[in-house]
C-alpha cells in the first residue's frame, strides 16, 4: 500500500519544541529526496525543508536555524525537529517525496501544529 503517515503534531507554547515523524511506503521513500511542507489556514502549501537521499538538508529561510530535517532509511521515515517555535509556524504539516509533491500526488492527512500561549 502506497502511503504517507504524519504524526507528532500538537499544541505548544511559543519557544517550545515538537518532533514530527512521517512513515512512508518504501516505494515512496527509497532513493528519493523527501520534504516537509506546511499549509496555514487561507494560505498555499509551502515547502519547509528537504533532505536528499544522501542526507543533504535544505531549509526555507523562515525556519533556518530552528528546524532540523533527518531521515532513517531503514525505517522509511523522515523527521522534522522543530525548536523555538513561533505562532507563525502554526499550520498542518505534510511530508512527501519531492517527486510526487511536484505532481501534487500522494499527500497524507498531515499533522496539525499549533503554536499559541
Amino acid at each position: 500500500q502506497v502511503q504517507l503517515v504524519e504524526s507528532g503534531g500538537g499544541l505548544v507554547q511559543p519557544g517550545g519544541s515538537l518532533r514530527l515523524s512521517c512513515a512512508a511506503s518504501r516505494s515512496i521513500f527509497s532513493g528519493r529526496s523527501m520534504g516537509w511542507y506546511r499549509q496555514a489556514p487561507g494560505k498555499q502549501r509551502e515547502l519547509v525543508a528537504t533532505i536528499s537521499s544522501s542526507d543533504t538538508p535544505n531549509y526555507a529561510d523562515s525556519v533556518k536555524g530552528r528546524f532540523t530535517i533527518s531521515r532513517d532509511n531503514y525505517k522509511n521515515t523522515v523527521y522534522l525537529q522543530m525548536n523555538s517555535l513561533k505562532p507563525e509556524d502554526t499550520a498542518v504539516y505534510f511530508c512527501n517525496a519531492l517527486y510526487f509533491a511536484s505532481r501534487n500526488e500522494l499527500w497524507g492527512q498531515g499533522t496539525q501544529v499549533t503554536v499559541s500561549s
